[in-house]
């Protein structure tokens, strides 16, 4: 039975749980605030080998199109370590929480996020369309 609190399943490869918990490792909570987050997504995320990751599930350098719920509006992100982001804007660092949220998520899944300007719109993953498990690329 699935309650409206009831997180969706999450799915990680071992070698970004691995690179993960390294980063986590290397921060302090001062400078990371969704440290706890992103540990607490960790925990409770399914580590699979990444030949074994389904295709539909967000891993690391994946890119997501997402569909907002209220407007029907479709954006396209990859979710990206913090040394990746860049000033194009499609880009989305794991350790923003709705990156942290996103990592494990699989296609059909919703989530909250945060409005420019305030408030909350729901979202939902409408496809991965890239994902470097999916492209062979298991050590990237």
């Amino acid at each position: 039975m699935t309650g409206k609190h009831t997180k969706p399943k999450v799915i990680i490869s071992s070698v970004d749980a691995e690179r993960l918990e390294n980063l986590i490792g290397s921060l302090t909570s001062k400078s990371f605030p969704g440290k706890d987050d992103l540990e607490a997504e960790l925990a409770r995320a399914e580590v699979v080998a990444p030949e074994d990751v389904p295709a539909t599930v967000v891993t690391m350098n994946s890119t997501v199109r997402f569909e907002v719920d209220s407007s029907h509006e479709e954006f396209c992100l990859t979710l990206v370590y913090p040394r990746d982001v860049d000033a194009s804007g499609e880009k989305i660092s794991v350790l923003a929480p709705v990156g942290s949220a996103l990592l494990g998520l699989s296609r059909g899944d919703e989530i909250e996020w945060p409005k420019p300007g305030g408030g909350i719109m729901k979202v939902r993953i409408k496809e991965v369309t890239y994902q470097p498990e999916k492209a062979g690329e298991y050590h990237r």
